[in-house]
């Protein structure tokens, strides 16, 4: 009798989980197709918006700094204006704790189209000097 019940149990806890492991594919898979289309449909600058939920227009707003020109931004002043805002904006100073996240994912935005460009141009020179492979002898 108790066996019984042990399986009724287990059937019916393995059944509701799956059901909401699908409900929960179902949603993933929605929110990443209307990401997709807000971008306008191409896959990276979608990524970009999707992981931080941020355009750079916006972060570059919510710290006052101008974008990055060629990949390149003067991070000692967003680092700076980070601080300061980020310190403002303390719950326990009687700051909202949601400006500062906003600026918390400004600064990541930021940061994150900073070391992507540098990326890109650590490639292009690698790509315009030539290929060469690192070989040790004493191996």
């Amino acid at each position: 009798m108790a066996h019984r019940f042990i399986t009724q149990a287990v059937v019916v806890g393995a059944r509701v989980f799956g059901r909401a492991f699908a409900e929960a594919y179902r949603q993933a898979s929605a929110s990443s197709k209307y990401a997709q289309s807000a971008a306008g449909g191409s896959s990276a600058s979608s990524h970009n918006f999707a992981s931080s939920g941020l355009t750079l227009d916006e972060a570059c707003k919510i710290l006052n700094v101008k974008p990055p020109q060629g990949g390149k931004a003067d991070m000692e002043e967003i680092m700076e204006r980070f601080k300061r805002l980020f310190d403002v904006n303390d719950p326990t100073k009687g700051g909202s704790f949601y400006l500062q996240s906003k600026i918390l994912r400004a600064r990541e935005r930021i940061e994150l189209e900073v070391r992507e460009a540098a990326e890109a141009a650590e490639t292009e020179a690698e790509l315009k000097k030539g290929w060469r492979p690192k070989v040790y002898k004493d191996r």
